[in-house]
């Protein structure tokens, strides 16, 4: 399927969304009209059998239309919301397509891990950001989930088993329907955070016996209450029952009250965000996957939304417990309390099938997120994944956030013939938009997605990027020493045994020319040595001696297109190191009188 066949199915479905919206609202606007007037109608019958002009029955033959009216206004009123959120959904769907996503959707910043080693350099979170394009999760945990898949270098075996889950999801639009519908509001929050906190809040201890004595104690008390209201046994007798057993229940609410509130503080949370979560996990029960990956997933959820319902019932009638006319009774049954005791009980014998089943939905939203960005990128392939030496070989690689119309492509051999890249060029012409899209195709293949590539072959890449390294006011380091600090990180890593892709842009900028090639030298030669592969940036011509033959390193440059404007890029690579400049036709756009 083409992309333009992608967007055409979505604007039919947007199409056909938006009419039945306007159905719905033209039936209820109708059903609600023809209820008023049946209503009138009553009315009016009831009047003229008062005065006895018509049958005492007449009054009654309107009721059954009523009855119906209520009843299909309520079935469209219940419809209405839904449709709205599949509309919604599909509108973001056809933004993503036409490549209007940036600034509307969710940014991911709150996943951002302060000094991690590539997700600020390469643009993984914030707006514009890898993240932003791919996530279509329906909770916080799912977002979660592909945040860390966009964050952690797994094993080629998990990036093959994710590769395979997405494949099977891509296609299922229906499927991606449904999580839409997940939860009764569009704006039920599931947050991991909400789950967590609760599982991880201190113990909060009941006798073993009373949980029994209580549920005992009040059952004794209905029914010594029926039989009292139905005049089995006299009134006064039944007080002398019922007053020791109302007394037993004030003692014990107030000496475990403190402990009650602590945990309906706790569980206001979890209770309006469980729904989301329950239905998620139920859907992953039912549903037969092929995958190794989501039999997997689904085999660590077995019998989850069993107890997950049974928690969910138990949080329902804690909340219902404060309504007006069941409050009374609560507080005279010690409603709460029992709950309270039930709910613990539950904490602490799931709590750590509780984690399981929230990493397990936080995977399955982050593949699925994957698999609606394999669907809305068709022309985009599946990588291949090697279990050798470490290599990075592509062909037409581009930039996975530019649009396909600006998105330049070229081809990259990075192995051991070719270790690293020696990219040199003038300003702007697309040096760092070059190693971006090395890194984050990389990214989007360990995580099982497809990569902006006509073919793409990687062994497993540990990515490590200095390309956008800034100051630290707050910490009180510059920009030199904060790209310094991100060099000793990446060399770390690859001496550490990790297999390195290092992506490096203008290294050691702050030092003189000759300090810096030999500093430069130095650092590369450390990485190579150490297995890692890679490319760096410079617009210092002596830095590209370091690509010389003991190395394994190759001079490559981007530049004009045929040399005669500076400033009119092709973003090519071209081979060999860069004979432009472009730094007065810079200065000239900026007014300098040159």
């Amino acid at each position: 399927m083409a992309v333009h066949q992608v967007l055409a199915q979505y604007e039919g479905r947007l199409a056909e969304l938006q009419t039945s919206l306007e159905h719905v609202r033209l039936h209820s606007t109708l059903t609600a009209a023809a209820w008023t007037a049946v209503v009138a109608v009553f009315l009016v019958l009831s009047v003229l059998a008062m005065r006895q002009r018509v049958s005492i029955l007449w009054p009654s033959l309107p009721v059954p239309l009523a009855v119906a009216l209520t009843v299909r206004f309520r079935r469209y009123r219940r419809s209405r919301p839904g449709i709205w959120r599949l509309r919604c959904f599909y509108e973001r769907a056809v933004q993503r397509v036409q490549g209007n996503w940036a600034g509307n959707g969710v940014t991911g910043v709150e996943y951002t891990e302060p000094g991690h080693v590539y997700a600020g350099d390469l643009n993984v979170f914030g707006v514009g950001s890898v993240f932003e394009l791919v996530n279509t999760a329906r909770t916080a945990i799912g977002q979660r989930g592909l945040a860390q898949y966009l964050t952690r270098t797994p094993a080629i075996e998990e990036s093959l088993l994710r590769q395979a889950a997405v494949r099977e999801l891509s296609g299922q639009v229906e499927l991606r329907e449904r999580f839409v519908l997940f939860g009764k509001f569009e704006l039920s929050e599931c947050k991991w955070e909400t789950f967590t906190t609760w599982l991880d809040s201190p113990a909060i201890s009941f006798p073993r016996l009373l949980r029994i004595s209580v549920f005992v104690t009040s059952l004794f008390l209905a029914a010594l209450l029926v039989v009292a209201i139905t005049g089995f046994v006299p009134p006064k007798s039944a007080a002398l029952w019922i007053a020791p057993l109302v007394a037993f229940h004030s003692t014990v609410g107030l000496i475990f009250r403190d402990r009650v509130r602590r945990m309906l503080a706790s569980l206001s949370a979890v209770s309006v965000e469980i729904q989301v979560l329950r239905e998620g996990l139920q859907f992953l029960e039912m549903h037969q996957f092929q995958s190794t990956k989501f039999r997997q997933l689904t085999g660590r959820i077995q019998h989850s939304s069993q107890s997950m319902r049974k928690l969910e019932r138990l949080l329902k009638v804690l909340h219902e417990r404060n309504k007006e006319g069941f409050y009374g009774f609560s507080l005279l049954f010690l409603t709460a309390t029992q709950l309270c005791m039930a709910i613990e009980q539950w904490r602490v014998e799931h709590r750590d099938e509780l984690r399981l089943w929230l990493d397990a939905w936080g995977e399955f939203e982050a593949l699925n997120s994957l698999a609606t960005y394999a669907y809305e990128n068709p022309a985009n392939t599946f990588p291949e994944f090697s279990q050798g030496e470490n290599e990075f070989v592509a062909e037409a690689l581009g930039h996975p956030l530019l649009p396909d119309i600006s998105c330049f492509r070229n081809d990259i051999q990075l192995n051991q013939g070719s270790r690293f890249y020696l990219i040199s060029g003038s300003n702007m012409s697309g040096k760092s938009t070059l190693m971006r899209a090395i890194g984050l195709n990389t990214v989007l293949a360990q995580a099982g997605a497809p990569v902006r590539a006509q073919a793409l072959r990687l062994s497993r890449l540990s990515v490590c990027a200095s390309l956008s390294v800034v100051d630290s006011l707050l910490n009180g380091k510059s920009k030199f020493m904060a790209e310094v600090d991100r060099l000793r990180q990446i060399i770390e890593t690859a001496m550490a045994g990790e297999p390195v892709l290092f992506l490096i842009d203008e290294i050691f900028s702050g030092t003189n020319s000759p300090d810096r090639r030999v500093a430069a030298e130095a650092v590369v030669r450390t990485l190579i040595n150490a297995g890692a592969i890679g490319a760096l940036s410079t617009h210092d011509l002596a830095l590209t001696e370091i690509a010389n033959a003991a190395l394994h390193g190759v001079n490559v440059h981007t530049g004009s297109r045929d040399g005669t404007d500076p400033m009119d890029f092709d973003y090519w690579l071209k081979p060999g190191v860069t004979k432009e400049t472009n730094a007065l036709a810079i200065a000239r756009l900026a007014g300098v009188p040159i």
